[in-house]
């Protein structure tokens, strides 16, 4: 397929001949100055692919550790796509936003099927597969086969907006096509990969949201918010939104040596498949253990008595702050029905860590596993 040429036309004012120097001096601080990740040792696309799905809405220093960790229990398309869910699971763990997880997995059965083991250099396949959006399809396929094709996150959309003096939002409506614009424009013909990951690690290590190192940025002396003063005025700083407060109770039922571990339902939207114990909003001035037993009952069926508190988790879902107070109970009767759970399974502490489970409960998970808990647990 012949080489895509950019549509979009030039910010008003700026020459091509400017716009070619930006290019040389940006690759040229991108070589010099790139962080040594392990994503970029070589140009596999699989392994560009798994770790800019990684990347979306987490941190580099969060992605590093997983991202060894999952390329060495899967290192090919293949083996993503024969994997059991579970497992994909498993080794997102601690990642947030597992549907990225089930997507990436099931994007590779699809490539599996219709395109064996190779990853094709075809943008109208990527576009059809799911979870890939603009920015997958760009950055794998500007990065792996050096394909023209732009790619816009936070770091580049703030670069580009402070470069070229871009006032009003990027992150939206009219300021989003202009971003989508200018970073296609500004690709250059060859290295557009290394060009895209350099517009990123530019904003990601110097021009940054608050106080950037303009002394240390290659294209100062080019970027109209320096010019101009406006460095810290844009982009314009986002309303943060406003947080909903939840009180929930989680339930940790135990049958002798063993802890009751749930399974939530394939279609349960948020954490789907994966496992936790029992918990649920309380009500407003709901007492604590009556909300335990309330929950252990209509999630589980089981009714249980109510022991000492084990661990309270604070955490954000969206625009949710939820307190979650976790508390021992012991089987005082019923049988386990599956309704809000698909399944559950008695386990011993020490079998929790084999299951995924969402970050809020590895932590208790955790505090259930450690040694020094177990005389007063059991």
């Amino acid at each position: 397929m012949k080489r895509q040429t950019p549509k979009a036309k030039l910010p008003h004012g700026w020459s091509g001949r400017t716009l070619a120097g930006i290019r040389t001096k940006l690759l040229n601080w991108f070589d010099k100055h790139k962080r040594d990740l392990p994503w970029r040792k070589n140009r596999d696309a699989y392994r560009i692919w798994v770790s800019e799905v990684m990347l979306q809405q987490t941190t580099v220093a969060a992605v590093e550790p997983a991202f060894e960790r999952f390329v060495k229990a899967l290192p090919t398309v293949e083996a993503l796509a024969k994997a059991d869910e579970q497992l994909v699971l498993k080794l997102w763990e601690g990642l947030g936003y597992y549907r990225r997880a089930r997507h990436l997995h099931a994007a590779a059965k699809a490539l599996m099927k219709d395109h064996g083991a190779k990853l094709p250099d075809d943008p109208d396949v990527w576009a059809k597969l799911p979870g890939v959006g603009r920015y997958i399809l760009g950055a794998v396929l500007s990065q792996a086969f050096d394909r023209r094709l732009p790619i816009v996150e936070a770091n580049s959309q703030r670069v580009l907006a402070r470069l070229f003096g871009y006032r009003a939002d990027p992150r939206e409506g009219e300021g989003k096509a202009w971003v989508w614009n200018t970073a296609e424009v500004i690709l250059p013909e060859k290295r557009a990969g290394d060009f895209n990951q350099a517009l990123m690690e530019l904003g990601a290590l110097v021009c940054v949201p608050a106080s950037p190192e303009c002394g240390k940025c290659p294209l100062s002396a080019n970027c109209i918010a320096k010019r101009n003063g406006l460095q810290e005025a844009i982009p314009p700083k986002k309303k943060p939104p406003e947080l909903t407060t939840v009180d929930e109770v989680g339930v940790v039922i135990r049958d002798g040596k063993k802890l009751l571990l749930c399974q939530r339902p394939g279609d349960a939207g948020r954490w789907q498949n994966m496992w936790e114990v029992p918990h649920a909003p309380r009500a407003d001035g709901e007492d604590i253990d009556d909300a335990a037993v309330r929950v252990a009952k209509e999630l589980t069926g089981l009714d249980v008595e109510i022991g000492p508190e084990v661990l309270t988790i604070k955490h954000s879902v969206t625009r949710y702050s939820i307190t979650l107070v976790c508390v021992e109970a012991t089987l005082a009767g019923g049988t386990f029905a599956a309704g809000a759970y698909a399944k559950a399974k008695w386990v011993k502490p020490t079998e929790l860590a084999e299951y995924p489970v969402s970050s809020p409960q590895r932590k208790l998970m955790t505090a259930l596993a450690n040694p020094s808990r177990q005389r007063p647990l059991f």
